[in-house]
């Protein structure tokens, strides 16, 4: 059968267990837990508010990749079912879990000569990776067999925009993603970083605005200036503890373009412990990144 394959990912995606049960993409999590205490949580296994909550009170949280362990344990329930494997992994310039799913497809293949595993470094995090996992997808259902699909995933991979703001940089300081002079008069000054994604799947500061409505109109500027087609295909965001403004965005992209979002999800504890609450992402298939 041309479309006897599971596609698997990871909980970089951002996407509730719910929504992953209705597509039917198992995943695999990622761990993380507060530096005041040994107890390890997966991600999204407590409730984000009060993950969120806990960092607004200077909770720093810690987190950790999936395990090679992991990632064999999974792919064999599903290759001893006589299924193939595609894992969309959660970008390598991020999290070493991509390269944790990719040893154990590696070691898998020794194991299970008659099966096809492959996998997929999407250089894509958060609702960005829901995007390709959702247009990979689409791919499947249309007949693609596992090699179209990963192919077309690497194909349109770096077209995936990634468009982020954040309410404080005090976290991404703490990671080592922007320098702390740099936090420091964004705290006093009120400016707001516009992020994007690059290539290599890193997160890099392209410009700054003051102010946070500013920086939403911003995000909404980008779909307009770097859709490949504005007003037509998937639109998602992301966010960390902030709804409504996410909402705020999606109306402000409806507005301005006709362009309708798809999906508003909640960005989980592995991305928040280091974006922090008030993140707000856009996502969307652009000319390039």
């Amino acid at each position: 059968m041309s479309a006897n394959y599971t596609i698997f990912t990871d909980s970089g995606c951002d996407l509730s267990k719910e929504l992953l049960e209705e597509w039917g993409v198992p995943c695999e999590c990622l761990t993380y837990r507060f530096n005041d205490s040994e107890e390890e949580f997966k991600d999204r296994s407590k409730p984000m508010a009060e993950f969120y909550e806990k960092m607004r009170k200077k909770g720093v949280a810690k987190t950790a990749a999936v395990t090679p362990e992991a990632f064999t344990a999974a792919f064999s329930k599903v290759l001893e079912a006589g299924t193939d494997v595609l894992y969309l992994g959660f970008s390598s310039g991020i999290s070493n879990t991509y390269n944790a799913g990719r040893i154990a497809t590696e070691q898998l293949r020794i194991k299970y000569p008659e099966r096809k595993i492959i996998a997929v470094d999407t250089l894509c995090a958060s609702a960005g990776l829901a995007l390709i996992l959702k247009l990979v997808l689409e791919k499947k259902e249309a007949g693609a067999t596992i090699e179209e699909a990963a192919q077309y995933a690497e194909n349109i991979k770096l077209k995936i925009c990634h468009w982020y703001t954040v309410d404080d940089l005090v976290y991404l300081k703490r990671g080592g993603r922007v320098s702390p002079m740099l936090a420091f008069a964004a705290a006093v000054t009120g400016i707001k970083p516009i992020m994007n994604m690059n290539n290599e799947g890193k997160l890099i500061s392209i410009s700054k605005v003051r102010g946070r409505r500013n920086a939403i109109q911003a995000l909404a500027q980008k779909y307009k200036e770097e859709a490949e087609t504005p007003g037509t295909g998937h639109i998602f965001i992301s966010h960390g503890d902030c709804e409504e403004e996410a909402k705020q965005l999606a109306d402000l992209i409806h507005q301005e373009t006709g362009a309708t979002v798809d999906l508003i999800t909640e960005i989980g504890a592995v991305i928040g412990a280091h974006a922090g609450p008030g993140t707000i992402a856009l996502f969307f298939v652009g000319r390039n990144r």
